[in-house]
């Protein structure tokens, strides 16, 4: 496996665009750290962003993984390109005539996709403790350690959502077609959304349908945070709103996303396997 590993990691640092892509992916996720900084300080107005409770333990971790998953658009271009690239460039024919066969070379991939979505949990897990340790109001260890189960989730939804990538650009053997498929199927997800609310179900229905949908069950893993702010719930309440939502990670949204990734990795086996190279 770590040879297979050192020999996808030595084509993409070797590309260009691909390392370029990667270092940017790395430092936009560490320029959170830049949101601590942002001061308005405007005669009578004061306000500090970290001062409003966005790095607070346990809230730092919905809140960090929430926004660093929308960054991962630069790694889906990376692995898209990394499929084209094996295509346009005939090392996928070159791999299996020196001997790798077709189950390694799909395993290959997945062990690719697999350790962008743990460097990049890790890499939001350290920034985020290093956040929380600075300007935290809440320095328990008990406190410090719980809603770690979005860590987790920020895991899934990356292994999932680049496991569709990776098919994507085995199905379509160009990046920039894949990335429209990409974007094409999110817009599909939205009229099926629109269709079947207008035609069928009630809102909660439709919403429990969705969740069986590969983009929006990545989704549906880390709902947005925003709402869960004290400042938010204490403006709700002086207007008379109540806001109670369940932000926690499920188990079965869990296994709906990890079911999808292995469909799509298998998918991508059998495509690799009848298709002519």
């Amino acid at each position: 496996m770590i040879r297979l590993l050192q020999i996808e990691f030595i084509k993409l640092w070797n590309n260009r665009a691909s390392k370029v892509l990667i270092i940017s992916y790395f430092a936009l996720l560490t320029s959170i750290a830049l949101v601590a900084a942002i001061k308005f300080d405007i005669g009578p107005v004061k306000f500090h962003l970290a001062e409003i409770g966005i790095f607070n333990f346990p809230y730092i971790w919905h809140f960090n993984t929430f926004v660093t998953a929308f960054f991962k658009l630069f790694l889906a271009i990376v692995i898209v390109s990394m499929m084209a690239n094996e295509y346009s460039n005939k090392t996928i024919k070159q791999n299996l005539i020196d001997g790798l066969s077709k189950k390694e070379f799909i395993l290959s991939k997945f062990l690719t996709v697999i350790s962008f979505a743990l460097i990049s949990t890790v890499f939001v897990f350290v920034v985020s403790l290093i956040l929380g340790l600075i300007y935290s109001d809440f320095d328990e260890l008990s406190i410090i350690l719980s809603d770690l189960e979005f860590v987790l989730a920020f895991f899934v939804k990356l292994m999932g959502f680049f496991s569709f990538c990776l098919f994507l650009g085995i199905l379509v053997k160009r990046s920039a077609f894949a990335l429209g498929f990409l974007i094409l199927w999110q817009v599909l997800e939205g009229i099926t959304r629109g269709l079947i609310r207008w035609k069928l179900f009630d809102s909660e229905t439709t919403d429990t349908i969705m969740g069986f949908f590969p983009l929006q069950s990545m989704f549906n893993l880390i709902k947005e945070p925003f709402t869960r702010l004290e400042a938010v719930q204490t403006v709700a309440d002086q207007v008379g709103e109540k806001i109670n939502l369940n932000y926690h990670v499920h188990w079965y949204e869990v296994l709906i996303v990890l079911a999808w990734t292995a469909i799509f990795v298998y998918l991508s086996y059998v495509l690799l396997k009848k298709r002519d190279l």
